[in-house]
């Protein structure tokens, strides 16, 4: 039997998963109400059908993917489409945010009676050839879910329940980006005492792991950055029973909002960071 699959937003995730699951026999339906030009072409491109808020209640999944701090209010979007869908379709949160947001989303949707499904996104876009990303999920009716694996999705379900993909989707973030505002900060601070070049020799004897990814993560991130402020927010609310983490993940929030603010490495500073993270050899081979 053949199912529809509502995706929102069309992003660079969700049009990659889109054409995905196109590619695979679905019918992708998507909404472009207050997107942009380039989402409408990343939407057409990918094959999806764009469609009003009443239509994407009456499909078997929505996937939602939209930056965390869109989250709840696209499930208050949602909602009243979804209490006069029949049946109902299952609402799936693939949101980079804390089990303590999910839970909220879970409760809008409650009302609603669409069984709702946590998920979590770790990988990068999919594209031609590759198996990613992984969409991991739990909740009860997490199972409903993997029919998508038959289409090229490779989803995992996570025991636990409501807020467990969610927080394994955190505990990854949070290393990984953070990592890279790490990197990001103590590189800045060594440019601005003028020992770039030290640190950076040093990285490439002692740390000859952690240089690559660096030079592979950092010149990337100036146009997520935005993007990844309420993300950190998130992580900072997952961790929020510890204090100093938690702080130190606002931290984070702010970093990359300064960082985004710069506009893809555009001052002196991140000028100068890039002209560093371009000597290494892994930057160099690509």
């Amino acid at each position: 039997m053949s199912i529809s699959v509502a995706i929102v937003a069309p992003g660079n995730m969700g049009a990659a998963i889109g054409r995905r699951l196109i590619e695979n026999g679905l019918r992708v339906l998507t909404s472009l109400a207050g997107r942009s030009v380039a989402s409408a072409k990343r939407a057409q491109a990918a094959g999806m059908q764009a469609v009003d808020d009443a239509a994407l209640g009456r499909s078997d999944l929505v996937l939602s993917i939209v930056p965390p701090a869109d989250a709840i209010s696209f499930a208050e979007r949602m909602a009243p489409h979804l209490i006069s869908g029949m049946p109902k379709p299952v609402f799936v949160d693939c949101n980079a945010v804390s089990p303590a947001t999910v839970a909220r989303i879970a409760e809008i949707i409650a009302p609603t009676g669409a069984p709702f499904v946590d998920g979590g996104i770790i990988g990068a876009p999919p594209q031609q050839g590759s198996k990613g990303p992984l969409l991991y999920v739990s909740g009860e009716l997490a199972g409903r879910v993997l029919v998508l694996r038959a289409h090229g999705l490779d989803v995992r379900v996570v025991e636990g329940g409501i807020g467990a993909a969610s927080a394994l989707k955190m505990s990854y973030a949070g290393i990984t980006k953070g990592l890279t505002a790490l990197g990001a900060a103590m590189l800045l601070g060594a440019t601005r005492a003028g020992v770039a070049e030290a640190l950076y020799a040093e990285l490439a004897a002692s740390q000859p792991a952690l240089l690559p990814w660096f030079s592979r993560q950092i010149p990337g991130m100036y146009q997520k950055a935005y993007r990844w402020v309420a993300e950190m927010e998130e992580i900072a609310e997952f961790l929020r029973e510890d204090a100093a983490a938690a702080e130190m993940f606002r931290g984070a929030a702010s970093l990359y909002a300064r960082l985004a603010g710069d506009g893809s490495g555009s001052t002196r500073e991140t000028a100068e960071l890039s002209r560093f993270i371009d000597q290494s050899p892994a930057r160099k081979a690509s």
